[in-house]
């Protein structure tokens, strides 16, 4: 039973350091984030590690998260959430599936 004392406390050390550990952001997300421009001039996109920011004459600052190749949108928590598909992207090139089926290209 002595023997099993240490190795009990030095597991449980490292559940609790496993824990309160925080986990690294995705590099995908990383990508991501920056100001973005349309082909067209139109409409300008703003991602940050928590607000994305669609401009195309009004702006709009909501919340979002990314799920696999989808980017999920909603205002201060609300649903229903509005999906971006991402079609493509690169350190300089972002291509988006609106939800109404509209792809926009945006540079850097």
């Amino acid at each position: 039973m002595k023997k099993f004392v240490p190795i009990l406390a030095a597991s449980a050390a490292l559940l609790l350091l496993y824990a309160c550990s925080s986990a690294p952001a995705p590099a995908e997300n990383k990508k991501l984030e920056g100001s973005w421009k349309s082909k067209d001039g139109a409409t300008k996109l703003s991602i940050t590690a928590k607000d994305f920011i669609l401009d195309d004459g009004q702006a709009s600052k909501e919340d979002y998260f990314v799920k696999g190749d989808t980017i999920y949108t909603s205002y201060e928590g609300s649903r229903p959430f509005t999906k971006f598909a991402i079609k493509e992207l690169t350190d300089s090139k972002l291509t988006l599936c609106y939800p109404d089926s509209d792809v926009v290209e945006f540079n850097r």
